[in-house]
């Protein structure tokens, strides 16, 4: 199977919002917004003209936001891929900081961005409550691994550099 990583063109549109709407991911809430993945440019990742993975970002300045990345099924490199595609487009774009916000129930996200050099730089306590009440009310109350969805993470990998750091932005 021959992995093919290319930016979304707009006849991508409805496979690309059937791929996040199959995981939850149409509207994303984070830092008191509500966004929708789809209408923000797009990487994808292809197997055998099958879509396996979606990266959708927002370039603002010298940051780039992840606002969803998903891989079906995960854990075989495809992800990481992805990652590296992105980071790539970020820099090329002039990005120094490549940034995501995820939940505190998310343990498998965690490891798969600190082990691709990310650092978390933010916590914002029962975020995710506030969300939930007031900007996407069908965020479950329980999340991945039985563990109660309430605070969302801030992780950052600052590019250019060899290692990974943090900043101070909140």
């Amino acid at each position: 199977m021959a992995l093919r990583i290319r930016p979304a063109k707009p006849g991508d549109r409805p496979a690309v919002a059937a791929f996040l709407a199959a995981r939850h991911s149409t509207r994303v809430a984070r830092r008191g917004e509500l966004l929708e993945p789809g209408d923000h440019p797009a990487l994808l990742a292809e197997e055998d003209g099958a879509l396996v993975a979606v990266i959708t970002y927002v370039v603002d300045g010298a940051d780039c936001e992840l606002l969803s990345v998903h891989a079906k099924p995960p854990r075989r490199g495809v992800g990481t891929a992805l990652l590296a595609e992105a980071q790539r487009v970020a820099a090329a774009a002039g990005c120094t900081r490549l940034w995501l916000v995820t939940t505190n129930d998310n343990v498998d996200a965690l490891r798969f961005y600190q082990r691709r050099g990310f650092a978390l730089c933010a916590l914002r306590p029962r975020a995710v409550d506030i969300a939930r009440a007031t900007l996407k009310a069908e965020i479950p109350l329980i999340g991945d691994h039985g563990i109660r969805l309430r605070d969302e993470l801030e992780l950052e990998k600052l590019l250019g550099r060899s290692s990974p750091g943090t900043s101070p932005r909140a």
